[in-house]
């Protein structure tokens, strides 16, 4: 299996930290945001990412070079200084990431989750698993709701998509 993080938003939200820095590359607990995810992807046996490059891309290349400081092969989807948005950012990375099921992680998020714990493989009649966590008190509303462990709609979603899928 391989894995995607997708590293190529603007940051908003972290300006000015991220006028000079890509948000991946931001220090938590004293190394890049983004490093984190190599960390555990590597150590879940996955060997060869994918990381998509937008705002201030060049940089990402500079720190994490090929990826073999982490035994990890990486290759560099680059979408120019426009960011594609997600589904176009996937889209373009899809020759790189070919027809297999695949990790996907946000380059701007934290999580506690062991990636050695993610199903290689998809269920059969699934297009995707996303990782959901509950919605806290100070959101107003949700991305989703669960039925059995399944996506469904309703009008008061308990649950913010965490950032991570296959």
């Amino acid at each position: 299996m391989k894995a995607m993080i997708l590293a190529a938003g603007y940051g908003k939200r972290l300006r000015p930290l991220t006028d000079h820095t890509p948000k991946p590359l931001v220090p938590v607990g004293g190394k890049p945001l983004i490093v984190h995810h190599l960390e555990k992807i590597a150590q879940a046996g996955i060997r060869e990412v994918v990381i998509n490059l937008g705002h201030l891309g060049s940089k990402i290349p500079e720190a994490l070079g090929n990826g073999n400081t982490w035994g990890l092969s990486i290759e560099y989807s680059d979408e120019g200084p426009d960011p594609l948005e997600t589904g176009g950012g996937l889209t373009k990375a899809l020759p790189l990431l070919g027809s297999e099921t695949f990790l996907l992680v946000n380059g701007d998020v934290w999580c506690d989750l062991d990636f050695r714990t993610v199903p290689s493989t998809l269920e059969s009649d699934d297009q995707a698993l996303l990782y959901l966590v509950p919605r806290p008190a100070w959101r107003d509303r949700g991305d989703f709701s669960l039925e059995s462990g399944r996506v469904t709609e309703s009008p008061n979603p308990a649950f913010l998509y965490a950032g991570i899928a296959l």
